[in-house]
């Protein structure tokens, strides 16, 4: 495609092009069983409430997920089942969260203007908190959902207590996270050539000087991470309905 080519079809567009990036790969091991994606939750596999989500969502243009090898059939099945109407790659992830999500940007469309990134284990994600954390992210290049923290938090070392932050600072923060594609792919690959680990996207993005502008979130939008969590979700996928 000419340059003229892509930036007429870009400027056909009202708004960017956004690749959703799901990271899936992970080994559910405080679950205790194999593949927490794929446990039952109101009749569907966990990874199907995210995936819905994000098909609803208008402003998200196509899916790749990135997945453990032996799971790579399952997941490209269940989004025929479950009629998917987004375009889907599903993609072999890496051995950890950072290498999984930049194995799948670099498979998202070229012409990908932002990429945001999901925890295949929030099933509770709605479309319309993904669309306000695009939107975000279209004129601010970095943006995540979060939610206040209600607790009291202790910074500890050896089981004493260090500090106590003020709570009116801190949030709990969610996915989608999204990005200036360009950017995550930077910030991951700057993470990944230091060694370094984190726990989320935005931390790779601040770890390179760039701000991350925080969005409403939701406490609906929990992570499936223990057993609890499944009858937390299936309560309020209950309460929703009602």
């Amino acid at each position: 495609m000419s340059i003229l080519n892509k930036f007429l079809k870009k400027s056909e567009r009202s708004r960017p092009y956004c690749a959703a990036l799901i990271a899936a790969a992970g080994r559910s091991s405080r679950m205790g069983c194999e593949n927490k994606l794929l446990l039952p939750l109101d009749e569907k596999p966990v990874i199907v409430h995210t995936l819905l989500a994000i098909d609803r969502a208008e402003r998200i243009d196509e899916i790749v997920i990135a997945a453990r090898e032996s799971d790579l059939l399952t997941y490209a099945e269940l989004c025929k089942v479950y009629g998917i109407t987004k375009p889907v790659k599903v993609i072999i992830g890496g051995s950890t969260r950072e290498e999984s999500v930049l194995r799948a940007a670099l498979e998202a469309n070229p012409d990908a203007e932002l990429l945001a990134v999901q925890d295949g284990a929030r099933p509770l994600v709605t479309p319309e908190l993904i669309d306000r954390t695009v939107r975000a992210a279209e004129d601010c290049f970095a943006a995540a959902p979060a939610i206040p923290v209600r607790d009291t938090i202790k910074v500890a070392k050896d089981g004493v207590v260090r500090e106590t932050p003020d709570r009116a600072t801190l949030f709990a923060v969610q996915t989608p996270q999204v990005f200036d594609a360009g950017l995550l792919k930077a910030a991951l690959q700057s993470a990944l050539s230091a060694g370094v680990q984190l726990t989320d996207d935005c931390s790779a993005v601040e770890r390179i000087g760039k701000e991350v502008y925080l969005t409403e979130g939701s406490e609906e939008n929990i992570k499936i991470t223990t057993p609890i969590d499944i009858f937390i979700a299936e309560t309020i996928l209950e309460h929703r309905g009602s």
